[in-house]
């Protein structure tokens, strides 16, 4: 009986501190994060899985305290760079996870024109690629404009447009704010980020969660994770363990 239960309480340390370990990894080190959406598009598709990485800006009670107010600010803050995919918790109500890129930093002045992205009065360049290609829910091929983008800093993405006379295709000049950063999708005419300021807006560099860093898992859309039956036809196999750019 003395080794049935010293058998017991061994199980039952084993599982707290796995729970234990496992709770200090998502808290500190790494979140997965699922993309429901297809505002990041060509990047990221809906289906993706994918790790946040908890450490690369510091830590907020955003990244670590679930929202609550256990303190303010960051600790270990660091800027987020142009171009980091980052997630985010919506400033609208600091509790709605969103994903997007960073485009503005602190005292940048950001504006589309035309379809085209300027930073600080300078149009980004961006280069004629192929075209996008997806399948339609009928079954259909669909084609879409495609660009690589690249930043002041170097960095480039790929971009989709559907138009360049698009509602957010021309917008005012938007100066960001001390402490904050904007953000947009790279599926341009399809992301609601900071070019809708009643929605979204500038968001506070106290509200990034952590930057995206490469997928662990990714499913057709339509196909639900815990449908495995469907795994072996729905699995996207070449995006296994990509990362995110």
């Amino acid at each position: 009986m003395k080794k049935e239960a010293g058998g017991f309480g061994e199980t039952l340390k084993t599982v707290f501190y796995a729970v234990l370990i496992a709770f200090g990894v998502r808290t500190f080190a790494y979140e997965p994060f699922n993309i429901p959406s297809g505002s990041m598009i060509p990047t990221l598709l809906i289906g993706d899985y994918l790790f946040v990485s908890k450490f690369s800006y510091g830590y907020s009670k955003y990244t670590v305290a679930f929202g609550l107010p256990l303190f303010d600010g960051r600790v270990l803050g660091r800027m987020p760079e142009r171009g980091d995919v980052a997630v985010f918790k919506l400033p609208r109500d600091n509790k709605t996870d969103y994903i997007k890129r960073v485009i503005g930093l602190p005292g940048d002045t950001i504006q589309v024109v035309g379809g085209v992205l300027h930073i600080n009065g300078q149009p980004v360049k961006r280069e004629r690629i192929e075209d996008y290609v997806a399948t339609g829910p009928n079954g259909r091929e669909v084609r879409t404009t495609q660009y690589l983008e690249t930043l002041p800093n170097g960095v480039s993405h790929r971009i989709i447009e559907e138009t360049d006379h698009g509602p957010l295709d021309d917008t005012p000049v938007y100066t960001v704010p001390e402490g904050h950063l904007f953000m947009m999708g790279d599926n341009r005419d399809n992301s609601l980020d900071s070019r809708v300021p009643s929605m979204v807006g500038y968001v506070p560099i106290e509200n990034m969660v952590g930057r995206a860093e490469f997928l662990f898992f990714s499913l057709d859309e339509g196909t639900r994770f815990f449908e495995v039956w469907r795994w072996p036809f729905d699995l996207r196999f070449s995006r296994l363990f990509d990362g995110v750019d």
